[in-house]
């Protein structure tokens, strides 16, 4: 295997004349023997290693060596490109695109949309949109028009024009134009975008399109995306937790009030109960530090509309699994709106019972909470609650 100081001689050779040791390098693709000295990495991992590390060198003959392997890890590499030197792919895409050979044409195809996501300069958006063009213009080449389709519906200058056979292969579950190239549309032309998704949304493939939507949504529209998602787990509803796992990660990753407040209440009102349970787990989890506010303030707005026990219920075990402060307020809150019936008031005993067994603690904090404010949970407490805390706590609770 080679040594250390060959790969650094390797380097040099590479730098100095890129062109010629990049083929070389890819062979080296399927060696897997380990290095010496770093037993977790391989050759074939130097070498694209190194290949990355200078492809700024020659970049655009990188990019042909590349094409011209089917080693997963040049495609891995050419993926690569399209982040850090998307000029680079931009121009290999133009140019495979007007390629007479099949393959480099269906090279151009398979990584047109990726460049397309990462185009950061109109000149590198031009290359695109001519590549685009040209593969369209071939009719024996209709297994690429997708990917051509995926690019110029993300294009403002084409985007009207192309977006109703993009559409056509969208609705027909083509694999491309991917979801979140019809999605970049919603905001010019919400009306046909919003309708080729409820028809996907109609097939298996709902809960990953329901996340593409939701990121997508701009503010003036998130109304609308939350009616087409409530009607999406109406119909599947195995995707509510999918869902609302998704709506938590958008509040971890910071403040986006504008689309998600209108979005996530939107699903609240008139979504399922089995919809409205999932969020409620979601809102009433800790999250992160930036994501507390707007989790505070969608909790308040279903426990200023939430009524059905099934979803009172969920949030009351988020609650009590939660270890931050205002733990407490939530529970009682809780139970003052499953106690305005009788039924509600025994579950929510039953309920406070089980989990004072269940979650560590929980049965202490409710000590400590009736404790602390009598007045305020005497009346809540109901006699499986006493009794679980004085077994566990070894605190007397009267009635």
């Amino acid at each position: 295997p080679p040594r250390p100081r060959y790969l650094d001689a390797v380097a040099g050779l590479l730098a100095a004349e890129p062109t010629a040791v990049q083929p070389l390098l890819v062979s080296w693709f399927d060696d897997g023997r380990p290095l010496p000295t770093t037993p977790h990495a391989t050759v074939a991992d130097a070498a694209q290693a190194l290949l990355h590390t200078h492809r700024h060198r020659a970049p655009d003959d990188l990019a042909e060596t590349l094409a011209d392997s089917p080693h997963p890890r040049a495609g891995e590499l050419l993926a690569a490109l399209a982040e850090d030197e998307p000029s680079a792919l931009c121009r290999a895409v133009d140019r495979w695109a007007h390629d007479e050979r099949p393959a480099r044409r269906a090279a151009a195809a398979a990584h047109a949309p990726l460049a397309a996501s990462h185009v950061r300069t109109e000149a590198d958006r031009e290359l695109l949109r001519r590549a685009a063009l040209a593969l369209l213009a071939r009719s024996a080449d209709s297994a690429l028009h997708g990917a051509a389709l995926d690019v110029l519906v993300r294009d403002p200058r084409t985007r009207a024009r192309h977006l109703p056979r993009a559409l056509a292969h969208f609705t027909a579950a083509d694999p491309r134009p991917a979801p979140a190239a019809v999605a970049t549309a919603l905001a010019t032309h919400p009306d046909p975008v919003l309708a080729a998704f409820r028809v996907r949304l109609s097939r298996p493939d709902a809960g990953h399109l329901l996340a593409v939507l939701a990121d997508a949504a701009p503010p003036d529209l998130a109304r609308r995306v939350a009616a087409l998602a409530r009607e999406a787990v109406r119909q599947r509803p195995g995707t509510a937790e999918d869902l609302a796992a998704h709506v938590g990660r958008r509040l971890d990753h910071g403040p986006a009030r504008a689309v998600l407040f209108p979005l996530v209440t939107g699903l609240l009102d008139g979504g399922t109960a089995a919809l409205r349970a999932a969020l409620a787990r979601v809102l009433a989890a800790p999250g992160t530090p930036a994501s507390r506010a707007r989790r505070r303030e969608l909790l308040d707005f279903l426990l200023a509309h939430e009524r059905a026990p099934d979803v009172l219920g969920a949030l009351l075990e988020a609650a009590a699994r939660r270890p931050d402060g205002g733990t407490g307020d939530l529970v009682r809150h809780t139970g003052l709106l499953l106690g305005r019936t009788t039924d509600g008031a025994a579950r929510f005993d039953r309920a406070l019972a089980a989990l004072a067994r269940e979650v560590p603690g929980f049965a202490t904090r409710l000590a400590d909470w009736r404790t602390a404010t009598p007045h305020a949970w005497s009346a809540l407490m109901g006699p499986r609650t006493r009794r679980t805390i004085e077994d566990l706590a070894g605190v007397h609770v009267p009635a």
